[in-house]
């Protein structure tokens, strides 16, 4: 089992800046794919960004620009930092955590740190 605790989120105006965490504990592997979702209230969950453990990064087109992610490996820990925020980013945000551990894909999901931002 792995384990994902998210923090970081709260509430700023537009324009301003938050960062977010996501440390993995428990049953991690070398290998990784760990990114970050976020979902709206009446929305379905959309992908944001990821990272995997050779340090490769994806973004959503929304997001590119204003949103970076990085990893501490030595620490299983991933990073968001969020510049220029916009209401439209308001929602939960999750941590995910991909593996192939003897042969068998797992994911895991945080329980999420919510991201306000007001006009």
């Amino acid at each position: 089992q792995v384990q994902l605790v998210e923090s970081g989120g709260g509430s700023v105006q537009a324009g301003g800046s938050l960062r977010l965490s996501c440390v993995a504990s428990g049953d991690t592997s070398d290998n990784v794919y760990m990114a970050w979702h976020r979902q709206a209230p009446g929305k379905e969950r959309e992908f944001v960004s990821s990272i995997i453990s050779d340090g490769t990064t994806n973004y959503a087109d929304s997001v590119k620009d204003r949103f970076t992610i990085s990893q501490d490996y030595a620490k299983n820990t991933i990073y968001l930092q969020m510049n220029s925020l916009k209401p439209e980013d308001t929602a939960m945000y999750y941590c995910k955590y991909f593996d192939r551990n003897g042969g068998v894909y797992r994911t895991y999901w945080g329980q999420g740190t919510q991201v306000t931002i007001s006009s």
